[in-house]
């Protein structure tokens, strides 16, 4: 048999092999859609303290409507909102009073200056969370934008689940080609690999998925868990605040939020680069990790589609599996659906491209964000 021959025959393999992951990815998805916990729309009032906390660092641009809508919240007798600027120059602090107009439940406070060994967001959220007097913690970010009922489903949920932590995933907004491109595959990723009700009762860290864009957490089990000292030098806080309480007996992990919140992250492609250059090297706890993930992403999602377009049917079938994930996490989550999933193939491209770049950044020590080395 000819070398040509050979390597036909071994691309054909490697192609059955990745397509075959994809259906996998395909159906665990379609499975998980269907237990993907689902906020009430109709929540009772909620009866217990409840504190929402934002951090803030120069987001004048984008909290006002962040702001307006904790202000909104209906269903809550006892809600105290705190705000903590960490240092910001560009007038966040103006805004945020100004749409406050004196509201008493809105309490805006100075953040400390930085620690040794910490990272800005988690030392933040630990002084916002420190001597707070409440039955459950919510945080949120400063480009979160709540429906009125957000705290009270959310809080709700919490409860009648029995669990300790509960991260309403947003609706992620994506209004640029570059969005349309990398976003959708937020939710998407934890949908097709993560057993979501498996993951929230396991012990495991490695099965912990959660979104510190809002996030609501039992204070107890909050400070059982260290709170955010715990997390102390985490880029991505949010999964290791749930891994921290996992190993404190706690459970918990992401539920669907698409109803309840809207976010979005970045707008246009420079800001995506620079948003996941910071963060991604941290997802997968080493660069052996990372190049593991991407090589199995690759494998399932880019290799198929490739030899699909040299006439390959099960390359095809692999194609249109990766689509059709796709398609049904977009339809659950609320997400523009087509034809953004046909291009799924190149956001998987895209996004094992921005996690080299990330690695790359942060080996070379050059990753600064909002102006600070990263640690």
């Amino acid at each position: 048999m000819g070398a040509v021959a050979v390597a036909s025959l071994a691309l054909r393999g490697v192609a059955a092999v990745g397509s075959g992951l994809a259906v996998a990815g395909a159906l665990h998805a379609a499975w998980n859609v269907t237990r993907l916990r689902r906020p009430p729309a109709d929540p009772p009032p909620v009866r217990e303290r409840v504190a929402v906390l934002l951090p803030v660092r120069d987001e004048a641009a984008r909290v006002g409507p962040c702001v307006q809508a904790l202000l909104g919240q209906t269903g809550l007798r006892d809600l105290q909102i705190r705000v903590l600027d960490d240092g910001s120059s560009d007038g966040t602090v103006d805004v945020v009073q100004a749409i406050a107009a004196g509201d008493p439940r809105l309490t805006m406070l100075r953040g400390e200056p930085l620690p040794t060994g910490w990272w800005g967001k988690p030392h933040a959220c630990q002084q916002l969370a420190g001597d707070v007097d409440a039955d459950v913690l919510v945080f949120v970010d400063a480009d979160v934008v709540l429906e009125p009922h957000a705290v009270a489903a959310t809080v709700a949920l919490l409860r009648w689940s029995g669990l300790d932590l509960v991260s309403p995933y947003p609706r992620q907004v994506a209004v640029s080609a570059a969005e349309r491109l990398v976003q959708p595959l937020l939710e998407w990723s934890f949908l097709t690999t993560l057993p979501l009700r498996a993951a929230e009762r396991s012990p495991r860290p490695s099965l912990a998925a959660a979104n510190g864009q809002f996030l609501a957490v039992d204070a107890l089990a909050y400070r059982r868990a260290g709170g955010h000292a715990a997390v102390r030098a985490e880029m991505l806080e949010d999964i290791a605040l749930l891994r921290a309480l996992k190993r404190a007996g706690g459970r918990g992990g992401v539920v669907d939020g698409s109803g309840l919140a809207t976010c979005r992250m970045y707008d246009g492609w420079p800001a995506i680069r620079e948003g996941y250059a910071k963060s991604l090297w941290s997802a997968f706890r080493s660069p052996g990790g990372a190049v593991a993930v991407c090589g199995l992403l690759g494998l399932a999602y880019v290799v198929p589609p490739l030899t699909a377009l040299r006439g390959s049917r099960v390359g095809l079938v692999g194609y249109a599996a990766g689509v059709a994930g796709r398609m049904v996490v977009g339809r659950r989550v609320r997400a523009r659906v087509l034809p953004d999933a046909l291009a799924h193939p190149v956001s998987v491209a895209a996004f094992c491209w921005l996690t080299a770049t990330s690695l790359a950044r942060r080996r070379s020590g050059r990753l600064v964000v909002r102006g600070r080395p990263l640690l």
